[in-house]
């Protein structure tokens, strides 16, 4: 497994919103096309895709919430013909590796639909904790970094 991000460009965008999650996930995220166009338009928004060696394989977008001005997770996706291999779990390490040796010691944030046990599981596993705080009707988790 050899997960690395490579930013969203002219030449890889088409391919990263043909990626798609499972009939049952749809209600828990964004599509990445939309995400894509918000990271145009909002400031600080961190768009990548995930590859494993050359084949993208996911997306994820992390940011500095133009609200509360707290750095967060705000996307993770895997293509539904990648699920279930560790992928999502590899990518979400590096990234917090990558923030820690970036920006330094912050407390990061992401929020998950209530239902979503598979995206509360996993951040779980990372040592991510519940803050009790409600978000965009979502329950919010935190880690230190």
């Amino acid at each position: 497994m050899n997960i690395h991000f490579v930013e969203v460009t002219r030449e890889n965008w088409e391919e990263c919103i043909g990626l798609s999650v499972t009939d049952d996930q749809e209600d828990f995220i964004i599509s990445n096309c939309e995400s894509i166009f918000q990271s145009k338009f909002v400031e600080n928004c961190f768009p990548l895709c995930i590859y494993n060696d050359s084949e993208m394989i996911g997306f994820l977008m992390y940011d500095i919430d133009p609200e509360t001005k707290r750095w967060e997770l705000s996307r993770l996706m895997i293509d539904e013909e990648h699920q279930r291999k560790g992928y999502g779990k590899q990518a979400l390490l590096l990234l917090l590796k990558q923030l820690k040796e970036k920006i330094g010691s912050i407390i990061f944030y992401t929020s998950v639909e209530p239902e979503n046990n598979t995206m509360k599981n996993l951040i779980k596993s990372l040592d991510f904790i519940e803050t009790g705080e409600i978000m965009w009707d979502e329950e919010v988790f935190c880690i230190n970094l």
